[in-house]
């Protein structure tokens, strides 16, 4: 499986959209901080929200469309299936 997923920041103000084929290792490594980068510089560890697909082109496709959303459409995303902007990544890791 391959996993399209937004995090956070505690804030809400900042956001940032990946890619993965192992959602778990990957937030372990924002959490952690131990890569360079937008999600250390802004302390981006909140998983607020993330799909699944099969097929990692899929995947690619809808991140590189929900880069191209406007703010306040990611936010409608993310409140379509997490109103309350909680931390899904809690349980995680």
């Amino acid at each position: 499986m391959y996993y399209v997923y937004i995090l956070t920041n505690q804030s809400n103000a900042v956001m940032y959209i990946g890619v993965t084929n192992d959602l778990r290792r990957r937030l372990y490594e924002h959490k952690n901080e131990q890569i360079e980068g937008f999600t250390r510089k802004y302390h981006v560890h909140k998983l607020v929200y993330f799909e699944e697909y099969s097929e990692i082109n899929d995947g690619i496709a809808r991140e590189k469309q929900l880069k191209r959303w406007i703010r306040a459409k990611k936010n409608w995303l993310v409140e379509t299936k997490n109103p309350n902007w909680d931390d899904w990544g809690k349980g995680f890791i």
